[in-house]
Parts: C-alpha cells; sequence; structure tokens
C-alpha cells in the first residue's frame, strides 16, 4: 500500500478562477459538498460538515448519507495561486478519530498547455492506525477521483 494519492486533472480556467474556486472557503464549499465556518486562512482550524456537493446530482445524492455529519480542516499554507493544504482526519465521517494523526492535502496549481494543472495530493496514510488505514487509502482513492471532476464542473458552470 502507498503513503500517497495523487490526482491531477487540466482545468480550462485562468489561474486566478481556479485558485478562487480552491481558496474561497464558499466556492470550495460548494463544489465539495461542506460547509465551512469561516474563511480560510493558514493556522485556521476550520469547522466543516457535510452538505452534498451542488454541481453532480449523482455524488450529491451518495454525499447525503453523510449530510450534516462535521469535520476538521486545519489550513497548513495558502501560497497565492500556487499551494493550498489542510490537514483532516480520513475515514469515516462521523467518527471520533480526533486521537489519530491528520494527513496533508495540497492542491497545487502549474502552467500547463491549454490551462492550468492541479494535482491533489493526500499524504500521511502510513501514520494511519494499521485496522484502518486501507479502507482511509481505499476510501478517500475513490473520493479524489471525483473531486478532481466537481471542481472542473464547477468551473464549467461558474465562469
Amino acid at each position: 500500500m502507498q503513503d500517497r494519492i495523487e490526482k491531477k486533472i487540466l482545468l480550462r480556467a485562468p489561474r486566478q478562477r481556479v485558485w478562487r474556486a480552491l481558496t474561497d472557503s464558499e466556492q470550495f464549499g460548494a463544489w465539495f459538498g461542506m460547509k465551512c465556518d469561516r474563511p480560510f486562512a493558514p493556522g485556521a482550524t476550520i469547522k466543516a460538515m457535510i452538505t452534498g456537493t451542488t454541481v453532480d446530482p449523482a455524488v450529491a445524492k451518495e454525499q447525503k448519507q453523510y449530510e450534516g455529519v462535521p469535520f476538521d480542516l486545519v489550513v497548513e499554507r495558502v501560497d497565492p495561486e500556487t499551494l493550498f493544504s489542510f490537514r483532516w482526519h480520513p475515514g469515516e465521517p462521523g467518527t471520533d478519530l480526533s486521537k489519530e494523526p491528520m494527513t496533508l492535502v495540497e492542491f497545487a496549481l502549474a502552467e500547463a498547455p491549454g490551462g492550468i494543472l492541479l494535482t491533489v495530493t493526500e499524504s500521511g496514510f502510513d501514520k494511519i492506525p494499521l485496522e484502518r488505514r486501507a479502507k482511509a487509502f481505499s476510501g478517500n482513492e475513490r473520493g479524489w477521483e471525483l473531486v478532481v471532476t466537481l471542481i472542473e464542473r464547477f468551473l464549467a458552470q461558474n465562469s
């Protein structure tokens, strides 16, 4: 098993627009499927709640079972138009994971022919307790496959 998940997608939108979709907590929440209690800022602990994405009815339906479930994000870095990162607890929503280490989620932007290359990386799975590690990894690997398509749809619908 690997310690990290990495997904890439070419987004056909200006860098500034992609950056806003990633770092404006309301926009992020709309496409990701969560409501945040405050804006993203380095060092901030965000109290978030699953709400369901606004850009894909099928994914929103899958998220419905977790609607209202709270979780925390701890914002690590906000390097303008380059890197946004946070820590969180991967795994089953609604489970108390506060005693476990968090994984690091990074959204990196780079110029690419035809748009902006978004690379999403989640690392730190090797620190998750062994009995939960494989399930957390496989669940999030599938989740990040969906997430990169959600931001693409959000940008297309909200250009």
